[in-house]
């Protein structure tokens, strides 16, 4: 009797400790629910996608066309072959001087060679910078020596045929300097008087100046002959600033009239300023006396 009662109060025993065991499952099984919701919770995330606007905008900003940078289409002034472009048949080119524009107006049929050579310097910039080096008042204003030196040493056996002499040397037009037959390169003069004698010497015009002839009258003649072209050639344009500081030389020359494959527009008015290119210069024959003995010599020469 005394067995029994131990093996029921044992009993009893075991009973109410597996109670508190099996009731042990319930909390454990509501706290995963309890920690699902933090991540429903989390959906927010999605919220920030990764396609938002400030992401599209990037390929739409670099997708914008630069603009490429304009290639040398007009040759390159330290190779001389490469400036070989035919003109057009009548062309007009504008200098900007620090006296004011002078406006030139070519015909390549007076000087065809000669038309060429000008229309692919000035449009290559070889005469921007160069001074008026040389004035003689009454006869010729020479220009056409680079600022440059080593552009200028190319250049000097860059010799041109001659063209026949179409038109005559009458104040305000322009043709090569030379140093003798077939020798044109790149110097200029713009004739500042009726020089009908150096048509006999082979100086063929290209061109005539149509407006500004006043301002070429302007330009600084004080130095005269005084300037070396010599030394012009070996120093450049560093020369004549330091020892002719008061010289007028090209600011900048262009091809002035579309038709001529310039960037710039024609004058508005060239035809009003033409009796002015024009306009004989009371007693030519007295400032032609000086230079007279000395025109076939230097006035138009080159390479002194």
């Amino acid at each position: 009797m005394k067995t029994f009662l131990i093996a029921a109060v044992a009993a009893a025993t075991v009973v109410q400790a597996q109670t508190p065991a099996a009731k042990a499952p319930a909390p454990a099984t509501k706290a995963p629910a309890a920690a699902h919701k933090p991540a429903a919770a989390k959906a927010p995330a999605t919220k920030a996608p990764a396609t938002k606007a400030t992401a599209t905008k990037a390929p739409a900003a670099v997708a914008r066309p630069k603009p490429a940078p304009a290639p040398a289409k007009f040759g390159n002034l330290m190779s001389p072959g490469t400036l070989n472009a035919q003109a057009p048949e009548s062309y007009k080119v504008k200098f900007t001087t620090p006296k004011g524009d002078i406006l030139i107006q070519v015909t390549r049929a007076w000087s065809p060679l000669g038309a060429d050579r000008f229309y692919n310097l000035v449009r290559a910039g070889f005469y921007n910078d160069a001074h008026f080096f040389r004035i003689v008042p009454g006869f010729v204003t020479q220009f056409g020596i680079h600022s440059n030196p080593q552009i200028s040493k190319v250049w000097r056996a860059a010799n041109l045929p001659d063209d026949p002499v179409r038109e005559s040397n009458k104040r305000g037009t322009l043709s090569f300097a030379t140093a003798g037959p077939n020798t044109r390169t790149t110097q200029i003069f713009i004739n500042l008087a009726d020089n009908g004698r150096l048509d006999g010497m082979g100086f063929s015009p290209f061109g005539s100046v149509v407006e500004g002839m006043d301002v070429v009258d302007k330009l600084y003649a004080g130095y005269g002959e005084q300037a070396q072209q010599g030394m012009i050639q070996e120093q450049g344009g560093a020369y004549l600033k330091k020892e002719f500081p008061m010289m007028d030389r090209i600011i900048a020359s262009v091809i002035a009239d579309p038709a001529g494959g310039g960037a710039t527009p024609a004058p508005a008015k060239p035809a009003a300023v033409k009796p002015a290119a024009v306009k004989p210069k009371p007693a030519p024959v007295k400032p032609a006396a000086a230079p007279a003995t000395k025109a076939p010599a230097h006035a138009p020469a080159t390479k002194k």
